[in-house]
């Protein structure tokens, strides 16, 4: 090879390995670099266009590429509008700051403190199991039943935490039938897809009040302020329950055909039962043993649970006047929020147990211990230690909540309405004119051309569109982008708010198919035996079936309890330009 040629090639192999070190500095510390450049690319549209709709604009794209990036904490991202409203001009210090503690994250800490509560004292694992026992373990009434006691569960605590509790009990039992199988030759031989739909299962976010609820009624609250609590715990759940049954069975029948496939003498059993069907209900009846008798607490946190959701039932059912309605007659002075501090008060103040004794070793009265002499030492050598009753700790303590509190949730939450009432427009009816920004204004009146769309059509892509952009990025950070847009189209086109703000809040949770949606997909994934092929094309199908059926009710039951067929006066506000 002739020298020169030589020289080019070790140039060329130096330039190389020059690129692939940059090239590998540059991954490294992309999270440096999206925070750093991210502000100075966006910083250009309020440079260009000097206002508060730019301006606001500028403070969106920047958390929206943080949160979906995740190059800062999501609750870190969630506390710029602290910093950068106020310097920007858009709103006041505190009345950004105030947003982060507001009446629906009050209702978002009552609800946490119950779910604490629920799962301190294992009441959710003790429901679990029974439900577990009775549908027995047959393939296609066991997966019912995992699917329907993990979405019972994800109404009232996390989603995250239903599924790490379901999925061990769900692994345990496909081991037992797993091994049982193994060891006997005659049984037909599994296809090694069977245990993948126990996975799947506990992959549906079927979460009904206790997060949505907040996402939809608070928007509507900032957004809409006059709207008579359209949305609350009764309207909400009236709507969701029926659509939650729908999404679950037909759910569960593509999960069915998918992965175990329609054998109905295989998967009902038609009333036979093999040594391994015995084997794998023995370990869910073993598990519910663990568990003993219910305890006080139990009870107790039961009790206070049941209550609950009676008072939230009953505050302001909507057909009938609530019990609320003898506080709230000169303003909504009670809401969910009070009912959920209120129940969830009675956690610290409940004793865990009715009695405890403790030895007075280490408080000991006068006179016990010292020697004594006659017949008193005699008789008092045969007596027990003397005792004394101590208070039980309550049902809850404060460490415990400290500990399972997701206090970067509420941050979470609190960044999303501030961004929200920073971006709504100004209210002439308010008695207090806040100047806002109004940018939720101009991006609604520029998605004007929409009116000529039939709505149903409107309200069918724009689930697709969240359901989408929700498999990448969180659900809070979705609906706090996309809520106030939607509120300002639906007023452009005069069409109810409601009609596509609560089929899309719905849709922001219905994300199947990457691992990386959502905590419990992460979570099943992480057990081993799903690649994401598999949850590609499960999660596929489950998310259509969750888009149409959200949408039929919105046209069905959902058009006759909310009046969407009309435009609602408390939606038709003027709107001030700043």
């Amino acid at each position: 090879m002739p020298q020169s040629l030589r020289k080019l090639s070790v140039s060329c192999a130096a330039f190389r390995g020059c690129l692939e070190a940059v090239g590998q500095c540059l991954w490294s510390y992309r999270k440096y670099l999206l925070i750093i450049l991210t502000p100075l690319l966006a910083l250009l549209l309020p440079l260009l266009i000097p206002t508060k709709e730019a301006k606001c604009g500028f403070v969106i794209i920047v958390m929206a590429l943080y949160w979906c990036t995740e190059c800062m904490p999501l609750s870190v991202t969630a506390l710029l509008p602290v910093i950068l409203f106020p310097m920007l001009g858009i709103m006041e210090s505190g009345e950004v700051c105030v947003q982060y503690l507001n009446d629906s994250n009050m209702l978002f800490i009552g609800g946490l403190l119950v779910a604490i509560a629920v799962e301190y004292w294992n009441l959710h694992k003790r429901i679990a199991m029974a439900v577990l026992m009775v549908v027995g373990v047959r393939p296609a009434l066991l997966m019912m039943g995992f699917m329907s006691v993990t979405a019972f569960l994800s109404m009232w605590i996390s989603n995250t935490a239903s599924t790490a509790m379901m999925l061990p009990i769900a692994q345990a039992v496909l081991e037992q039938l797993t091994s049982t199988e193994a060891e006997q030759d005659e049984r037909e031989v599994r296809k090694g897809q069977d245990n993948k739909a126990f996975e799947m299962v506990d992959v549906i976010n079927t979460k009904l009040p206790l997060e949505n609820i907040i996402k939809a009624k608070s928007k509507i609250h900032y957004i809409f302020p006059n709207n008579s609590g359209v949305i609350n715990f009764a309207s909400w759940f009236g709507f969701s329950f029926p659509n939650m049954l729908l999404m679950l069975l037909l759910s569960w029948m593509w999960l069915q055909c998918m992965f175990l496939g329609f054998n109905f003498k295989k998967s009902f059993g038609c009333g036979s039962y093999t040594e391994g069907d015995h084997e794998a209900y023995k370990v869910i009846k073993d598990e519910y043993k663990k568990l003993g008798r219910m305890k006080f607490a139990e009870g107790a946190v039961l009790t206070i649970f049941v209550i609950l959701v009676v008072l939230w039932f009953t505050r302001d059912p909507g057909f009938m006047p609530g019990w609320a309605a003898y506080f709230n007659k000169d303003g909504e002075f009670v809401t969910d929020g009070t009912v959920a501090i209120l129940m969830a008060t009675l956690f610290f103040i409940i004793p865990s147990q009715l009695s405890r004794s403790s030895s007075c070793s280490d408080e000991e009265e006068e006179g016990y211990g010292q020697e004594e002499t006659g017949e008193g030492a005699e008789e008092n050598a045969t007596m027990p230690a003397p005792r004394k009753l101590k208070s039980p700790p309550a049902l809850l303590v404060w460490s415990v909540v400290h500990e399972r509190m997701p206090w970067n949730i509420i941050l979470l939450l609190g960044g999303g309405f501030a961004l929200a009432s920073g971006s709504k427009s100004c209210n002439a009816n308010l008695v207090v004119v806040l100047e806002v920004s109004g940018l939720s204004i101009w991006l609604g009146e520029s998605l004007a051309p929409l009116k000529t769309i039939p709505p149903f059509s409107i309200s069918l892509l724009l689930c697709l569109l969240v359901s989408t952009f929700t498999e990448c990025s969180s659900n809070t950070a979705t609906t706090t982008l996309f809520l106030p847009i939607l509120a300002s189209m639906a007023t452009a086109i005069e069409l109810h708010p409601l009609y596509v703000m609560l089929p899309c809040t719905i849709s922001a949770s219905m994300a199947f198919m990457l691992p990386v949606a959502t905590p419990p997909n992460a979570i099943a994934f992480s057990y081993g035996t799903l690649k994401v092929l598999d949850m590609a094309k499960a999660g596929f199908i489950l998310n259509m079936i969750s888009i149409l059926c959200i949408n039929l009710g919105i046209n069905t039951w959902g058009m006759a309890m909310f009046h969407l067929d009309t435009f609602p006066s408390w939606a038709n506000v003027t709107h001030m330009k700043p």
